[in-house]
């Protein structure tokens, strides 16, 4: 399917949805960055335990929330020119092809344009990436764009990696599984000796809890240096990528079914909206995630993330509310108000 979104650089979006209703009366969130009175910058791991901080909410001030999240999909691997490949090589030690190197650097240049235009001194990058060689070596060839002083730091997490689909792979037999998995479902078929999506969406769940902790007590801000304009970058794989978007935005399993996969070398940025929560609307056009794989439902919560605060809960989410009731008549609706 051709894409911006799936195979060519992305485009900040510039004209809202048809269906969006405009929030009004909202108020950004704002944090001042307090210190002890000897003048030295609070601990930020001390101040979330405590109760104190730079941030609001609870009494406390936590560190900046990163300005984005910026989920990478590796270039071209040797694998997805040769499926052959796998039943001679380890998954894991399969590397790049040289078109995939040049994918990387591009994404990497295209990152930093992005991260450019905020016209602010003090931006940064920090990595989270999957332990993989073709990961690795995207994040290596990501990395050249920005040079050591713009980089806060780098963790390998190997949560963030492919689905297993098994260990050395028969390719005929892969081929017959995958069919299998066609008609079983996408999220819940497991490989034999390997995992399914549902089981990929398990680890990141637990990734996601660390992630939130880390931003939460800004792990990757030394004290003293703590910005807004921080930006986190994770450099996966295309399935894994697509379990992050639904654990982190509470897609249900048919919605996920229904998403596509980034083209290799390319990015999907969640955003921070005018409320403080990550919207995929402050970047993306409306026609970028509709080829990704959005629906209208799916698009109206995220209009409402790019206004909401931190902690704000969508009670007419219409994937979570009580519109998913769809087979209630609504004149009984209407009786059973009146009694």
């Amino acid at each position: 399917m051709p894409s911006s979104l799936l195979g060519s650089t992305l485009s900040p979006t510039s004209t809202p949805l048809c269906f969006h209703q405009k929030l009004k009366n909202f108020n950004p969130i704002r944090c001042s960055h307090g210190v002890h009175e000897n003048g030295s910058a609070f601990h930020p791991e001390k101040s979330a335990a405590l109760g104190t901080g730079t941030g609001t909410g609870s009494g406390s001030c936590r560190p900046p929330r990163p300005r984005r999240i910026i989920l990478v999909r590796h270039g071209q691997s040797e694998g997805n020119v040769d499926e052959s490949m796998y039943t001679r090589v380890a998954d894991p030690k399969i590397g790049l092809t040289q078109k995939g190197m040049g994918e990387a650097l591009d994404c990497g240049r295209r990152i930093r344009e992005l991260l450019e235009k905020d016209e602010v001194d003090d931006w940064k990058v920090y990595f989270y990436v999957s332990p993989y060689r073709r990961t690795l070596e995207t994040l290596r060839n990501v990395a050249k764009a920005f040079g050591r002083t713009r980089i806060a730091g780098v963790r390998e997490e190997p949560r963030l990696r492919e689905q297993d689909f098994g260990n050395f792979q028969d390719r005929e037999k892969m081929r017959r599984e995958k069919a299998i998995r066609q008609l079983y479902g996408r999220f819940f078929y497991r490989f034999p000796n390997g995992e399914s999506a549902a089981d990929v969406y398990d680890r990141i769940t637990g990734f996601r809890e660390t992630l939130r902790a880390d931003i939460d007590i800004g792990r990757f801000q030394p004290p003293g240096e703590q910005t807004p304009n921080m930006n986190l970058v994770i450099v996966s794989h295309g399935l894994t990528i697509r379990v992050f978007l639904t654990r982190w935005y509470k897609w249900t399993v048919e919605q996920f079914e229904g998403l596509n996969n980034l083209g290799n070398g390319n990015m999907i940025v969640l955003e921070k909206g005018y409320g403080g929560r990550y919207s995929l609307l402050m970047h993306h056009t409306e026609k970028e995630l509709r080829e990704f794989g959005l629906t209208d439902e799916m698009l109206i919560d995220q209009e409402w993330q790019k206004m909401a605060k931190p902690g704000d809960v969508n009670y007419h989410c219409p994937m979570t509310g009580s519109a998913f009731f769809t087979h209630f008549d609504d004149e009984d609706d209407k009786v059973l108000a009146t009694e």
